[in-house]
């Protein structure tokens, strides 16, 4: 797939998980934690994995009925939730890092001037923690978290939202994500997007989610954000 040639973006939206930062052993860690509290037998990490991406509520039921179809009834889900966002809270960063590439093509897009936000299904509080345990959160000028509006992504208003609080329109800023919610939410929401392969797309290959371009590393993606303009800048100066 070759580099799309975008008009000049002026910001980029970021998911967290599995774009950013490889969250899935805490998350997973959490999540064998709450079942062995409920005398629930642990899941494969690997397996739970890819339950990531709808938000902690539908993680914790995903891993309760051990399938990413599946439901749990909700005496059982009041009882698991408290679980594991204690034990969430707990295990956050441990063993969570930052993917190759992603602090490189942040720094690139700082130094061009390119306002940056993160928008996530996770909330916000555990957002901003996972951020400051990375050393990422000073890039961001915006946070959205899956509790920040009433919709969560694949709903497109995480991304306009982001947009309103960022000064721009949709059309103009890129959305980097790895699944098929931060594809679908910014087609929604009329923005572009583009993939990385490394992340957590619920059993689906990344070339099927639709987007743009698969791009190796976030260093790649900056590079796509400044060529736009600096292609407007020769249009410009002819």
């Amino acid at each position: 797939m070759k580099p799309p040639h975008y008009p000049p973006l002026r910001a980029v939206m970021f998911d967290l998980d599995g774009t950013l930062v490889d969250s899935a052993p805490d998350l997973a860690r959490a999540a064998n934690l709450m079942l062995s509290a409920l005398g629930i037998p642990e899941r494969d990490p690997a397996l739970i994995a890819t339950y990531i991406g709808k938000g902690i509520a539908r993680l914790v039921e995903r891993s309760l009925a051990g399938e990413i179809d599946g439901a749990a009834d909700a005496a059982l889900m009041a009882r698991a939730l408290p679980l594991f966002e204690r034990f969430y809270e707990e295990e956050s960063g441990r063993r969570s890092s930052v993917y190759p590439g992603v602090t490189e093509g942040l720094e690139m897009l700082a130094r061009n001037g390119i306002p940056l936000a993160c928008v996530t299904n996770k909330p916000e509080r555990h957002t901003h923690a996972l951020l400051s345990a990375m050393g990422l959160a000073g890039f961001f000028a915006v946070v959205v978290g899956g509790d920040t509006l009433e919709a969560k992504k694949p709903d497109p208003r995480p991304f306009l939202h982001a947009c309103e609080r960022l000064g721009v329109a949709a059309a103009d800023a890129l959305v980097v994500g790895d699944s098929g919610n931060d594809v679908a939410g910014a087609r929604a929401a009329g923005c572009p997007v583009i993939c990385v392969p490394y992340g957590y797309n619920e059993g689906t290959p990344v070339e099927a989610l639709g987007s743009d371009a698969i791009v190796p590393t976030l260093v790649e993606a900056a590079r796509i954000v400044i060529a736009s303009r600096a292609r407007q800048t020769a249009e410009l100066r002819t």
